[in-house]
């Protein structure tokens, strides 16, 4: 083990020393100096995660998979150390060059170091406490076999939890259903709301009233949603069978299929998540340049067209903005709505990520292994999160 852990650490420092090497030649600076401060940036970043660990990933016993995670997160925490290092250096040698011209500020400056730190001593308490201890924390449960009550022990498993996920097609179809709902919520919310807003927009009698009814929604939890959703759902006594059974002489179960749930539970979140959309897109509806309407009209452009090259486009802010904002939506507060809708079924239909954390950490010997499965979700929602600030040059903020 001491052999590996020499090894890894060894070429870690070789990477960060050839990349640290490499930013400091290209600033012009003394890549020796680079060379060795990249050394010491990868070794340390080796350390973030397997010293933890005890590199526990890297033991004979271990499975491939193990092993290839473990090298992950080496990569991952020499990234931590040498990306920040390399901006610093960057900065650094603009600073220098005299990049920020001298008198031309457009921000104020803070008399003193200690002042800028002081200001954001709660805010930096508060993420402590509250974001960064529980991942921490969260992120030690994962590596633990941990029992409950009678059976409160605790076994160390090293990486085992997240393997075990590789090899578990309960979490396989749970990864599936999450990414359809999920992508399901926020087109077909954002579609409607958009049309419904666009509707809404329109200069008649009454508009502030049924504007404000339309956002309502929107006040109601996502647990109220399911309880009332339940009740329209309802084969016996629910209004939708009333009405199907009405027009077309069916009624359904929607509630004990597994299509039918599905379809259900996106429903219901879309008529949750729709009044919030609706009241960021008439906003974003009222800033948006009439003239450039009228001179379109007058050249000659239809309905459809002012909508498509002029309206559309100038609302991707808000539709940027909202993707995002219902994406989070559909991956994390769905839990109430599925809990008292169909609480994961029929047979998982509708056992998405976040509800599958839950059962799991009621379990016996599973908060463990639910621990490993919410670092996942997270790491997840935050990945998404980055393909769509990454793809934000595509948003237009100007008319």
């Amino acid at each position: 083990m001491e052999t590996t852990a020499l090894l890894i650490t060894m070429l870690s420092a070789l990477v960060g020393s050839a990349v640290m090497a490499r930013t400091f030649a290209r600033l012009g600076y003394q890549p020796l100096n680079g060379f060795l401060l990249g050394a010491l940036g990868g070794a340390f970043g080796a350390q973030i995660f397997s010293l933890p660990l005890n590199y526990c990933a890297f033991a004979p016993e271990q499975r491939a998979a193990d092993v290839v995670l473990g090298l992950i997160l080496v990569a991952v925490g020499v990234a931590l150390v040498i990306v920040p290092m390399r901006w610093l250096a960057e900065r650094w040698a603009k600073r220098r060059e005299g990049a920020l011209v001298a008198g031309q500020q457009s921000q104020g400056v803070f008399k003193g170091r200690l002042t800028p730190f002081l200001l954001l001593a709660p805010t930096l308490t508060i993420l402590v406490l509250f974001l960064y201890y529980p991942f921490i924390d969260t992120f030690r449960l994962s590596t633990l076999l941990v029992g409950r009550g009678a059976a409160a022990r605790s076994r160390f498993l090293c990486l085992q939890n997240f393997t075990d996920l590789l090899y578990d097609p309960q979490y396989h179809q749970s990864v599936v259903v999450t990414f359809v709902i999920a992508f399901a919520i926020v087109f077909v919310g954002i579609a409607i709301s958009l049309l419904i807003a666009t509707l809404a927009y329109q200069p008649i009698k009454g508009a502030n009233v049924y504007r404000t009814l339309l956002v309502w929604p929107y006040a109601v939890s996502p647990v109220v949603a399911g309880v009332i959703f339940q009740l329209m759902f309802d084969p016996a006594a629910g209004v939708i069978n009333y009405f199907t059974n009405s027009l077309f002489g069916v009624r359904l179960d929607w509630l004990k299929d597994g299509t039918l749930a599905t379809i259900a539970v996106i429903l219901t979140s879309v008529w949750k998540t729709v009044g919030f959309n609706i009241l960021f897109y008439i906003a974003g509806l009222q800033n948006v340049p009439k003239d450039l309407q009228e001179a379109a009209a007058v050249d000659g452009a239809n309905v459809v067209q002012r909508f498509f090259r002029i309206t559309w486009p100038l609302l991707s802010p808000i539709t940027f903005f909202l993707v995002i904002t219902n994406l989070t939506y559909a991956f994390f507060e769905i839990f109430g709505t599925i809990d008292y809708l169909t609480a994961g079924g029929p047979l998982n239909a509708t056992d998405v990520m976040i509800y599958r954390v839950y059962e799991l950490q009621s379990q016996t010997i599973g908060l463990g292994r639910a621990a490993a499965e919410s670092l996942v979700l997270f790491l997840v929602v935050i990945g998404l999160t980055v393909i769509q600030f990454r793809n934000e040059r595509r948003v237009n903020y100007g008319a």
